[in-house]
């Protein structure tokens, strides 16, 4: 029993430990630098053990209820405490005692309901205070008069029937201050006068229901330069009463969008006309009418916003007085009804014709008819236009479409979304500064023969992309050489192989999209002459042929000269091979893309040359190895690295490299603990390779090097002995000729009398006959020939080996008659080959003739005489001829062996 209840002391004891543990790693805040990060951790109270150094502490989303000041005396160097999101009822006013360089206090989305004059006493550094979403319904007294240095107030969406925030002057560097979403109904001057001081940039009342405007209210204000009523529903007659009370204010931003303002007449802003207001936003009022000179009294104004509103008519003074205008949003403003031609938007020509200082007109997505010849006349400012989507039917473009654009300076022109088919010749003839034409998103089906681009000198960009289809020519981009951003991107790109390269003009361009095109077809000359090139998209097409082995006149290097591109993109071409050497001239390459294909093996070396590559990408392919000798030299410097989903071989040989790098680098690897899985072996599969074990591959390491050097050393003495057998003969020839020439010894150039014979003759006893006969018959035929013959020529009583010996000497030549008697003839064998042999070896002479009188195989030979014909020039190797006729050529071929020097070289 007593054993039972000690286990669940301890049961409940370690449960209890593991809870305070779990409570403990729940609540640990994170820490970077001088940052405090304890934001949704369930907090009930401000941590105590927080580094005494920290500036930042982010307490939001938690369960706080008070910021008791003693939580905060460790924590004397905090500049910015946010404390959002939590249950924060009462704000003490020793906070800001304990924290004196506070500056920035966030107490949004509390239950804050009361501040009194006390709250802030102590805040004097304060710059931001933050008190949106509380439950502040009224402002008693002046809580804010010890906030001097206090620029931004947020008080929005709380209970505020009144702007009244004080009593007295007070906030006298305030420049923001929001009250948006309350429930203020009118503003009066003597609820505004505590700003008196103040220079507002930005005074928020959006989303409230204000009804009335005070004789004087922003008077009172000292110099409001931005107000904001958005959302409040005003209406056209308390937009002019709102007017009139901002005359002679200080007034440069105004912000009415969303106030029911549905028609202006020409009295709706009178009460601006002496302002300086440069900043009018009108947006989602679905305005409707514009009366003639509604604008004539904002000569200064210079941002007009008007975007989503729905005029039906625009007439040649609807912005009369707007003559410093430089941006102008028109976006969605025209009517969009029926497709009924007489129910679209009108406008007359002429309408932008005040607007001389425009440089900046958006007109996107309208449901205009079209463009007239004068629609856009009088823009002489104009830089940017944008027409995306504007237009019913602009099938066409022609050389008269923008020819009320001839006198604007335009820069950039969008085009996209207009359900565009043709470009005509000369369509942009007027357009001679412009740098940016965005023509995508259309439906262009065309040849380009060039002569579209006319007038564009200027040029540096064209987007083409997601059109129907674009058959290019050689001279499709002739015109436009300044170009160096061209975009087609899903085009159905034709004839991009064609000889001149349609791009072969470009020499300045440095970005080129082909992609999405299923182009199968490139020549090596395509992209020549494109040396500045920096970013090449070619993902999405059928390239996968030219990097073929077996492709019909091999790979195709078409990136050859491509030698300062940065980005390459190859994603989704279907390559199974690469060649070698095709990245090999592109040493600049930062980016490369080869995911989505189908590479198994990567051949060695092929990164090499990328010394400069940061991001690499090869997921979803067939890669089941990752080597060092591959992958070693591009990981070196890498970044970013996506080898995401492929099916890697988790063996020692395959991977073990690539896991250990995987440990020890700071590289970004997008998926790495969810999409690095081992498919192959068995034991591995859907394994993360970070998992994989590399400790037992380090004992495999002195096996393999001793394997190597086993099987080098087996190699060697295998090649050293088939050498020895079959060529022995010839190195030991060579190395005794070696030898002696090393050792200085050189040839005696003797004169003939210096030797006695002209040769001697060694031959077998059983051919003195035939030797007899032949020699001495030369001997008759020519005077100057002597030849040593032993029955004739040895000195009687002199014994025969000394005999020999000394003849040899005393000859110029030795020659080996050679016969299988000769072969079989012991003292020819042991001893005057031999001797001859040997003087000539070292004497370095090449004084041995062979006369061969039979057939005799080398092997025959070397075997008794340990001779080859090889071991001797080929003029001193004779045959006896068989046929007599011959003998002549025979005695004339001995005469020149006989009479050729005996130096070896």
């Amino acid at each position: 029993m007593r054993q039972t209840l000690s286990y669940r002391i301890s049961f409940f004891a370690g449960l209890l430990s593991l809870w305070t543990l779990c409570q403990s790693s729940a609540n640990r805040c994170a820490i970077s630098y001088e940052v405090a990060d304890c934001s949704h951790l369930k907090l009930t109270q401000v941590p105590d053990d927080l580094p005494t150094n920290i500036t930042v502490l982010n307490l939001t989303h938690n369960q706080l209820r008070r910021l008791p000041p003693a939580n905060f005396t460790r924590y004397s160097q905090l500049r910015i405490l946010d404390g959002g999101f939590n249950s924060i009822s009462k704000l003490e006013s020793e906070l800001c005692q304990k924290l004196p360089l506070l500056q920035v206090l966030n107490l949004q989305h509390n239950e804050l309901s009361h501040l009194s004059d006390k709250t802030f006493i102590f805040c004097r550094n304060l710059t931001e205070l933050h008190l949106m979403s509380n439950s502040i319904q009224k402002i008693q007294n002046n809580p804010f008069k010890d906030l001097k240095n206090l620029i931004k107030l947020d008080l929005a969406h709380n209970g505020l029937s009144s702007t009244k925030l004080g009593t007295e002057l007070q906030l006298p560097h305030l420049h923001e201050l929001s009250l948006a979403n309350n429930k203020i109904r009118a503003l009066r001057r003597e609820e505004l006068e505590f700003l008196g001081n103040s220079s507002l940039t930005n005074l928020e009342l959006s989303s409230n229901q204000i009804k009335e405007f005070s004789p004087g209210c922003f008077h009172a204000i000292g110099k409001l330069f931005g107000l904001s009523l958005n959302n409040a529903q005003l209406g056209p007659n308390l937009v002019e009463k709102l007017c009139l009370e901002l005359a002679n204010t200080s007034i440069w931003h105004l912000s009415l969008s969303n106030t029911q303002l549905y028609r202006t007449s020409n009295m709706t802003f009178f009460g601006l006309k002496e302002t300086n207001l440069t900043m009018l936003d009108l947006s989602y009022n679905s305005l409707n009418m514009i009366t003639n000179d509604s604008f004539a009294w904002l000569p200064h104004l210079k941002y007009f916003n008007l975007e989503y509103n729905n005029i039906e008519h625009l007439s040649s003074r609807s912005f009369y007085g707007l003559f410093n205008v430089r941006y102008l949003n028109l976006k969605r403003f025209f009517a969009k009804q029926s497709t009924s031609l007489a129910a679209l938007p009108k406008i007359d020509d002429f309408s932008f014709q005040c607007l001389k200082y425009l440089e900046d007109l958006n007109m996107e997505d309208n449901n205009i008819p079209g463009i007239k010849s004068n629609m856009f006349t009088g823009l002489r400012s104009l830089k940017y236009l944008r027409l995306s989507s504007s237009f019913t039917s602009l099938p066409v473009l022609t050389n008269e479409t923008f020819s009320s654009l001839a006198h604007s300076p335009l820069l950039m022109l969008n085009l996209t979304r207009n359900k565009i088919s043709k470009i005509e010749s000369g369509a942009f003839i007027w357009l001679g500064h412009l740098q940016i034409l965005d023509l995508g998103i259309n439906e262009i089906g065309q040849e380009l023969t060039g002569q579209e681009w006319q007038g564009l000198g200027n040029i540096i960009e064209i987007y083409l992309s997601f059109n129907r289809y674009l058959q290019l020519s050689s001279n499709s981009f002739a015109l436009v050489p300044s170009l160096r951003r061209l975009m087609l991107r899903r085009v159905a790109c034709r004839n991009v192989d064609v000889s001149p390269s349609p791009f072969h003009s470009l020499h300045n361009l440095t970005v080129l999209d082909l992609s999405n095109n299923n182009i199968a077809n490139i020549n090596e000359a395509m992209l020549e002459g494109l040396g500045k090139l920096e970013i090449l998209d070619l993902q999405h097409n059928n390239l996968a042929r030219l990097w073929k082995r077996a492709n019909p006149g091999g790979a195709v290097y078409f990136l050859k000269s491509l030698r300062h591109l940065h980005i390459l993109n190859l994603q989704s071409n279907g390559f199974d091979e690469i060649p070698e050497e095709v990245f090999k001239d592109l040493s600049e390459l930062k980016s490369i893309d080869l995911g989505l294909n189908n590479l198994n093996i990567l051949p060695p070396f092929i990164f090499d040359h990328q010394i400069s590559l940061k991001s690499l990408n090869l997921q979803k392919n067939l890669i089941t190895s990752v080597e060092k000798d591959i992958f070693g030299p591009p990981f070196k410097n890498l970044v970013n690295l996506d080898m995401r989903f492929n099916p890697f071989d988790c063996t020692c040989e395959s991977i073990a490299w690539f896991a250990n790098w995987i440990n020890g680098t700071h590289t970004n690897i997008s998926g790495l603990s969810d999409d690095y899985l081992c498919n192959t072996p068995a034991q591995y599969h859907g394994v993360p390779i970070t998992l994989f074990d590399v400790s037992t591959c380090k004992d495999s390491a002195p096996f393999q090097l001793l394997f190597i050097l086993t099987t080098t050393t087996l190699l060697l003495f295998i090649v050293t002995v088939l050498l020895a057998h079959f060529e022995g003969w010839r190195i030991s020839f060579y190395w005794k000729v070696s030898v002696h020439r090393i050792l200085g010894f050189k040839e005696v150039d003797n004169k003939a009398e210096q030797f006695e014979y002209a040769a001697y003759v060694i031959h077998a006893h059983k051919d003195k006959d035939w030797v007899w006969q032949h020699f001495s018959s030369m001997e008759e035929n020519d005077p100057s020939l002597k030849f040593c013959l032993e029955e004739r020529d040895f000195e009687a009583g002199a014994l025969e080996l000394e005999a020999i010996v000394n003849s040899i000497r005393r000859s110029r030549k030795i020659i080996f008659v050679v016969t299988q008697n000769l072969l079989q003839d012991l003292l020819c064998k042991r001893f005057k080959v031999h001797h001859a042999v040997q003087q000539a070896i070292e004497q370095n002479l090449d004084s041995i003739i062979l006369v061969f009188l039979e057939e005799i195989p080398d092997y025959k030979l070397n075997h008794a005489l340990c001779l080859r014909r090889g071991m001797f020039k080929s003029r001193c190797i004779l045959s006896w001829p068989v046929q007599k006729e011959r003998t002549s050529a025979f005695h004339h071929k001995l005469q020149v062996a006989l009479g050729s020097r005996n130096s070896v070289l």
